[in-house]
C-alpha cells in the first residue's frame, strides 16, 4: 500500500512492518526530568504525543507489531561507558540522582515509558544503552524472528537516537518510514536538518511522511494483510 511520502511514495507492506516508538520516556518528556534540567523546553516533545498516540492506537487496532524503545543503563552502570557518562553538565549525569530517581537507570521512574504511550501486552520493550536501538538489544534477530522488514519510526530526539536507529536500521536491510510530526527535537532546526538528511539523495536512509498520510493507508493496508 503506498504512502503519500518524500522522497517519494513508500510501499508499506504491513504484515512485514513494525512501528517502532523511540524513547517515549518520562525523563526525556515531561516537566522536572533529565531533559528539563539541561534546559530543555520539554514542551516541544509533548506536543508530539497526541499525534503518536493516535498513530499507536491504529496500528494496535491493525493488528501489527509494536516495539517501544528506552534509553536504559544498568544500576552498576556497566553498560555505559565513561566517553558517555562523563558528557554534558558536570552537577548531572547518567546514573546521578535526578527529581525522578536515577537518570537513565533501568526501573526508576523516569526511565518509564510516559502513560499515554506505555507498552501493551506482549509488544516488544527493548533497553538501550546505547543511541541507537540496534546496539547490544538484539533487537534485529527479534524483528527477524517475526519476520519484519519494514520500521515505521516515531519517538526522540529526531537528530539523535531516532535518527541513529533509522541509520542502523538501513544497515541492516530493513525500509524506514520516519513520520515527521511524530517526532521532534529540543532543538527544532536539528529536527528539520534530520529531516532532511534521512530523505535525501533518494531516501539515502529512509523515507518521511506526515502521520495523516500513515492513517489514510493504514486500514487498507491492515485489510490487505
Amino acid at each position: 500500500m503506498p504512502i503519500d511520502a518524500q522522497p517519494f511514495a513508500f510501499g508499506l507492506d504491513f504484515p512485514r512492518a513494525a512501528l517502532v516508538i523511540i524513547d517515549m520516556q518520562r525523563d526525556f518528556v515531561e516537566p522536572g526530568g533529565f531533559g528539563e534540567t539541561l534546559g530543555n523546553d520539554v514542551s516541544l516533545l509533548q506536543a508530539i504525543v497526541p499525534a503518536c498516540a493516535a498513530v499507536l492506537r491504529a496500528w494496535r487496532a491493525a493488528g501489527g507489531v509494536v516495539v517501544h524503545t528506552r534509553e536504559a543503563h544498568r544500576p552498576d552502570l556497566s553498560d555505559c561507558p565513561p566517553a558517555k557518562r562523563l558528557r554534558g553538565k558536570p552537577s548531572l549525569r547518567i546514573g546521578d540522582v535526578g527529581p525522578m530517581g536515577r537518570i537513565l537507570i533501568a526501573g526508576e521512574p523516569g526511565n518509564q515509558i510516559i502513560d499515554a504511550l506505555a507498552p501493551a501486552p506482549g509488544e516488544l520493550v527493548i533497553d538501550k544503552p546505547g543511541k541507537g536501538a540496534f546496539y547490544a538489544t538484539g533487537l534485529h534477530e527479534r524483528l527477524q524472528a517475526l519476520g519484519v522488514t519494514q520500521l515505521v519510526f516515531m519517538g526522540v530526539t529526531t537528530e539523535v537516537c531516532v535518527q541513529t536507529s533509522m541509520r542502523e536500521a538501513n544497515d541492516r536491510g530493513y525500509d524506514a518510514l520516519l513520520l515527521e510530526d511524530c517526532t521532534e527535537s529540543y532543538f527544532p532546526h536539528f529536527k528539520a536538518a534530520a529531516i532532511e538528511m534521512i530523505r535525501a539523495q533518494g531516501a539515502i536512509v529512509g523515507w518521511t511522511a506526515p502521520s495523516q498520510a500513515l492513517l489514510a493507508a493504514l486500514p487498507q493496508a491492515a485489510v490487505r494483510a
